[in-house]
């Protein structure tokens, strides 16, 4: 086995093993807040492994950059979409687990304008 294919699979199963995190979160955390949290953080850092060693398989420049370009774009938008996700969920009255005791929104928020007071 040579270092590149080590390295590859290094970075596959980092990355891997953060999408299996990912996946269980969905299925263990008990409300949509936790779970987009979850999937949000987890499922970005397991991308970020996964493109990393398809960069370090093809091991040229060209290819790097195009992943270096895809990662940058998911850390961009992975936690805008998280946000606006539960932002909607709020908005719309999702219920939070039982063992949420704090609500930072509570009292703050205009729920006919959707703003900030």
């Amino acid at each position: 086995m040579s270092l590149n294919e080590i390295v590859t699979l290094i970075l596959a199963t980092i990355g891997v093993l953060f999408m299996l995190l990912a996946a269980i979160g969905m299925l263990k955390l008990p409300d949509l807040y936790t779970r987009v949290h979850a999937t949000g953080k987890a499922g970005t850092l397991g991308i970020t492994g996964v493109l990393l060693s398809v960069a370090a398989h093809h091991g040229d420049l060209v290819a790097a950059a195009k992943m270096v370009a895809l990662i940058a774009f998911f850390f961009l938008t992975a936690p805008v979409a998280a946000h606006m996700l539960d932002r909607a969920a709020y908005l719309t009255g999702v219920k939070r687990a039982p063992q949420t005791v704090q609500d930072d929104l509570a009292g703050k928020y205009d729920m006919e304008q959707g703003r900030l007071r």
